[in-house]
């Protein structure tokens, strides 16, 4: 074993020896945060050992091994992913001294700064990654000089250095600027590439044009994945989506007033303790919330007058489900294109913004066809927004104008397609109504909504304030 490796397994034994007998778990905050900072070193200066092994090995390094390259090689020898093995080629690339054919000796790397920055464990692999990657992006729209001045600079940014050699003679302690993170070097990367490369973002748009793609996958486990790679202004507009409707303020139903806790519970039995007692918290993950976002946003421009046409009409959701089914509330239905069956919670969800198309069969022959209206015209639904300017949940504060109308009294049982039995509501609380336990009913044409027993365990009926404000009412003289 040659004199590297052995140095190198020594080291393997110092660290060893720190991981055991719980050495690390009786460390204060200020132990904690200084071990943190050395590991961060050592990780630091690991990622530069494999990146100088790698830059001056030859390009069938990884054959000689019997893998497919040295991508494979790291895959193997390090056991790490293959996304962080192809950052570790990359950096290599960028470090790797050519020797001159005349004198034998190795050139100065692309970037020589940088690469000094990395060996003496000021950045990582992902530090150098960011900070290398837009210039590299712009390759020969940037000449070699602006390239190496890029090079010094990124290189004071990242030890946190004044920028301006100039600077030096005047610099002082309190001057001396942080280390950089990854995302900082980034971002000063793509400063300068702007900068130096005023054109580049044509280019840049085209290959994003080329490259732009949306997938939808096959079914697995009940759901479709979605791939593909969106140009940066779309999105930029389905992040502007998202955060419209899941802003903070866009929150779970607050507890109403009266609830209080006596003797460690309250009068539902819930644990005080609990940091979320009242399940006010929404249950939803993040990206959750974004699939139901994106399903609101998807349903809005489906009926906006500036959709186009398809058979004549609207693009429109068509379920297949027996009459005897839907009016049952149990069963399965079919929607065309899709891969399973949906639950008859989704049927009626449909149904309930859409319009109802009984066909008649007689042994394949189609023998009638009926058509019920269930769709809001424009001037129901103005006037239902005005009236609930928000989701009907209380704590949800989606605005009325992008939700759906859910008739109160299924059309299926005899509802109307009238003000007076329609109400606004959110994708997720109209998609969820069947199994979230809370009730809305509509009395003289105006909403009250009753909470589940967490929520409310009087299970009282309220009128939304929302609703007493549009008409005009306070909530002393409601109550």
């Amino acid at each position: 074993m040659n004199s590297t490796a052995d140095a190198l397994a020594q080291v393997a034994s110092d660290l060893r020896a720190v991981l055991s007998d719980d050495a690390l778990a009786g460390l204060d905050d200020a132990e904690r945060a200084e071990v943190l900072r050395g590991f961060g070193e050592v990780a630091r200066l690991v990622d530069a050992g494999v990146v100088e092994t790698v830059a001056n090995a030859d390009p069938d390094f990884g054959h000689r091994f019997g893998c497919r390259g040295v991508n494979e090689l790291l895959q193997r020898t390090l056991l790490t992913d293959a996304s962080s093995a192809s950052k570790i080629s990359r950096a290599a690339n960028a470090v790797h001294r050519y020797v001159s054919i005349v004198s034998g000796e190795r050139l100065p790397a692309a970037w020589p700064k940088l690469r000094e920055a990395l060996l003496d464990g000021v950045i990582g692999v992902a530090g150098f990654v960011a900070a290398t990657a837009p210039i590299e992006r712009a390759h020969a729209r940037i000449g070699v000089e602006e390239r190496l001045l890029v090079d010094e600079h990124l290189a004071r940014v990242a030890r946190g250095c004044p920028v301006s050699a100039s600077d030096d003679a005047h610099s002082s302690s309190e001057r001396q600027g942080l280390p950089a993170t990854p995302e900082d070097l980034r971002h000063a990367a793509q400063y300068l590439a702007a900068v130096l490369d005023p054109d580049g973002a044509e280019p840049t748009d085209h290959d994003a044009q080329v490259r732009r793609n949306l997938s939808v996958g096959r079914l697995r486990n009940g759901v479709h994945p979605v791939r593909g790679d969106l140009t940066p202004e779309l999105a930029a507009q389905l992040q502007l989506i998202f955060d419209a409707f899941n802003n903070p303020k866009v929150g779970g139903a607050p507890a109403p007033g009266g609830v209080r806790f006596d003797d460690g519970v309250d009068a539902a039995g819930r644990d005080p303790f609990n940091a979320d007692s009242q399940q006010r918290i929404d249950p939803r993950s993040p990206a959750q919330k974004r699939h139901d976002a994106l399903a609101a946003a998807l349903g809005i421009a489906a009926r906006h007058d500036d959709m186009p046409r398809l058979g004549g009409a609207a693009p429109t959701l068509v379920v297949h489900v027996d009459a005897a089914d839907l009016a049952a509330g149990t069963g399965w239905a079919s929607i065309p294109g899709a891969e399973a069956a949906v639950p008859m919670s989704v049927a009626r969800h449909t149904a309930c913004t859409g319009a109802v198309q009984r066909v008649l069969f007689d042994e394949g022959r189609i023998v009638g066809i009926t058509t019920s209206d269930r769709v809001f015209n424009a001037h129901q639904r103005r006037a239902i927004v005005a009236r609930d300017r928000e989701c009907l949940i209380p704590g949800c504060h989606v605005p009325a104008s992008w939700c759906e109308v859910h008739h109160v009294t299924e059309h299926s049982r005899g509802g109307p397609t009238h003000t007076d039995n329609g109400v606004a509501l959110c994708w997720y609380h109209h998609r969820s109504l069947d199994t979230s336990g809370w009730e809305i009913r509509m009395v003289g044409g105006v909403p009250q909504i009753r909470g589940p027993a967490w929520w409310d365990p009087d299970r009282r009926w309220r009128t939304p304030r929302i609703t007493l404000e549009s008409l005009g009412l306070s909530t002393a003289r409601a109550g």
